[in-house]
């Protein structure tokens, strides 16, 4: 029997797998398997979700496994993918995912209580560098441009454009394979059916698909 290609969904800072279930089902609806990894984004550092998240898939019997990353999630996938490169991967989604920099992280660790608030995991991000990505797998980048969020209340001025939490340039990845500019914030990615039907072009094609009216 053949074995099925299989995507793995991994969630954001504060959240658990649950908040990916709608995107997981929508996923599933396309014909792929699915599978959602949940973490400790606060206890744990990034590199030790990394390694959490590929024990997690070592236990996936997917022929290929693609992946979607929703914001720290995404790093999560990337650091795993640098310390892992023999995983079956297959094509990567990293939706409103900061990769060099994050304004709204800045200004929240200037806070009191700001870096608890942040994370081990965010603050290993900020203090060593992100995941360094070298163009192995194909990697598309989804961006909001709809600036309503947390991130808009902790840091005044987060320029624009941005999802509310994470602007547009801070999305952008060196070697990305493609990438698509959407009218979603930052946590309406993980319910808008526009953004579930991009996720799988890319995993299916390698590329977005360009909608006249952009809508999500």
């Amino acid at each position: 029997m053949t074995r099925p290609e299989g995507v793995v969904l991994v969630h954001g800072l504060w959240m658990h797998g649950i908040i990916m279930t709608l995107l997981e089902r929508r996923i599933g609806h396309y014909g792929y398997q699915t599978g959602s990894f949940s973490y400790a984004s606060l206890r744990l550092t990034l590199t030790q979700n990394a390694d959490e998240l590929a024990a997690f898939c070592g236990g996936l019997d997917f022929a290929r496994m693609h992946f979607v990353g929703h914001s720290l999630g995404g790093l999560v996938i990337l650091r795993m993918l640098e310390r892992e490169p023999g995983l079956r991967v297959g094509r990567v989604v990293l939706a409103g995912m900061p990769y060099g920099e994050s304004f709204a992280a800045r200004r929240l660790e200037r806070f009191p209580g700001g870096r608890a608030m942040l994370g081990r995991s965010v603050l290993e991000w900020l203090e060593r560098g992100g995941p360094r990505h070298a163009g192995k797998h194909e990697i598309g980048v989804i961006a909001g441009t709809l600036g309503a969020g947390l991130g808009r209340l902790v840091a005044p001025g987060l320029p624009a454009p941005n999802d509310g939490v994470v602007t547009v340039e801070e999305t952008w990845l060196p070697d990305m394979r493609d990438c698509i500019v959407m009218p979603v914030n930052h946590s309406g990615m993980l319910v808008s059916g526009a953004v579930a039907r991009q996720v799988c072009e890319f995993i299916r094609h390698g590329a977005f698909r360009r909608e006249p009216d952009g809508g999500a």
